[in-house]
């Protein structure tokens, strides 16, 4: 079983990552630039896609190339601070379905809260990307997965923007087998359950609410 960790350190990514930690950084930056942050990250992420060759014809002549294999990617955002990742992965990846995970954190128990799943058809045949800007406690990560994993999807990846490794023993004891991919490991969590020193609550500085 793999417990593998893919810190992204393209220097793009980390510039990026670094103007969206500042927190005179406006609503407006921060929302372009996970925008473009999750763009470059969709790059890594589908690095290793499984290929198949297929025959198609040029202006010239018939020839053998490749394309990703199966269906379509899909790409679960776990709601709501996810959908700010969608955006810019979809100008990567235009053909990937959208999936939706609902979940909320117990603020006495921190624990995640199931309120709303759908996913495509035909998950069997699907690499999922699974969006988070934070990777925290982990609890929301792991209480996702083990929903998505119930669909039986082909493969399974997480990305994130920022974690911790209280954030990642979580989730790998319970996933041990699901890639984490993300710009930054940050030091821990502080007595909120907030990555420290991090970047605040992303969905509050992608959608503007406190």
């Amino acid at each position: 079983m793999s417990r593998d960790v893919h810190v992204i350190d393209h220097p793009l990514v980390q510039h990026k990552l670094t103007l969206m930690r500042r927190k005179d950084t406006s609503t407006k930056s921060f929302r372009e630039l996970v925008h473009e942050l999750s763009a470059l990250l969709a790059y890594e992420i589908t690095r290793e896609m499984p290929m198949q060759t297929i025959e198609i014809e040029t202006p010239l002549e018939k020839m053998q190339s490749r394309v990703i294999d199966g269906k379509k990617v899909v790409l679960a955002s776990i709601l709501r601070a996810g959908n700010g990742f969608l955006d810019g992965m979809l100008q990567v990846i235009p053909g990937a379905r959208v999936g939706h995970i609902g979940l909320y954190r117990d603020p006495k128990t921190l624990q995640a809260v199931e309120y709303y799943f759908k996913m495509p058809s035909g998950m069997e045949e699907r690499d999922v990307i699974v969006l988070d800007p934070m990777l925290a406690t982990g609890n929301s990560a792991v209480a996702a997965v083990d929903r998505l994993k119930q669909t039986h999807p082909r493969s399974i990846r997480f990305v994130c923007l920022v974690t911790c490794p209280e954030g990642l023993k979580t989730f790998h004891d319970h996933h041990p087998d699901v890639p984490v991919y993300t710009p930054a490991v940050d030091r821990g969590l502080n007595e909120h359950g907030y990555i420290v020193p991090g970047l605040g609550d992303a969905g509050d500085r992608i959608f503007g609410t406190k």
